[in-house]
């Protein structure tokens, strides 16, 4: 499972252009499960997001967590993540998890941060195309990943 944390002014997600995800000031997460991940995947996953430390304190340090902020979280389902471009020159997804099997994991993760945050929580649309919009703040980004 790789997770890739954008710390953002705000994102949104349209699909066939309706806006059906936004957020103001908080972390936009692309989202890739690998074929052999977990339930533990997730929860350390959402762990990570709701506690790590990546918005700024008064004096400009790292020191505070989207929970701290009481921000916004986007997650966005991208199976782009679990590519691998070590060899040739067009990306291998022989490593993501099929699409039936990703999409329960992808809305048991949902279900399972709705219940660990009152956080504002938006979504993009499994499998769909969709654009993305954000405006990165820093830039900040983090890739998290993790497997059993």
């Amino acid at each position: 499972m790789k997770s890739l944390f954008q710390r953002v002014k705000e994102a949104s997600v349209t699909v066939d252009g309706k806006v059906i995800g936004k957020i103001n000031a908080g972390i936009l997460v692309f989202l890739g499960l690998d074929k052999g991940d977990t339930e533990k995947d997730i929860d350390f996953h959402i762990k990570k997001l709701l506690t790590l430390r990546i918005f700024p304190d008064e004096q400009g340090k790292m020191n505070l967590s989207v929970t701290d902020i009481q921000g916004e979280l986007l997650i966005v389902s991208q199976f782009t993540l679990a590519a691998s471009c070590r060899k040739g020159t067009r990306p291998s997804f022989d490593s993501a998890m099929p699409p039936d099997k990703a999409k329960r994991f992808y809305d048991l993760y949902l279900h399972r941060l709705r219940e660990e945050t009152t956080l504002k929580v938006e979504t993009g649309e499994f499998g769909a195309m969709m654009m993305v919009s954000l405006i990165n703040d820093g830039p900040v980004t983090f890739l998290i990943e993790q497997s059993t």
